[in-house]
């Protein structure tokens, strides 16, 4: 299927449009409502992997299929606080982009001797 955040911005201002004056809407007001509806959905998320396991996710396609729908509400509400502080899709590109050339690039182990030696 192959999206991209531009593709995801879309469906999350079509969301917006078919809900407004029931939803709160896109505003940089809003902002810290959303990544709060997203850290709520991240704790859905982290349910499931307590209460079920990560290795039930994998083998139990109807769980599997309710961690991706909590997953994909973590996704949409990140996305909407983006396009509440008026982040393109380029933009976030870009920055993903290069946050990921950064960390390719990066000695992880080297980084954290101190963090990683056993005690």
């Amino acid at each position: 299927m192959g999206m991209t955040m531009r593709d995801w911005m879309d469906i999350q201002n079509q969301l917006q449009e078919k809900y407004k004056g029931i939803w709160e809407g896109d505003s940089p007001e809003t902002a810290q409502h959303h990544l709060l509806y997203a850290v709520e959905e991240i704790g859905e998320v982290s349910a499931i992997m307590k209460k079920r396991s990560p290795q039930a996710v994998v083998r139990d396609a109807s769980l599997r299929a309710h961690f991706c729908e909590e997953m994909a509400d973590v996704f949409m509400y990140l996305t909407d606080v983006l396009i509440c502080c008026g982040v393109t899709a380029e933009e976030f590109e870009q920055a993903y982009q290069a946050k990921a050339d950064r960390n390719l690039k990066r000695d992880f182990p080297k980084e954290h001797q101190a963090y990683l030696k056993d005690s």
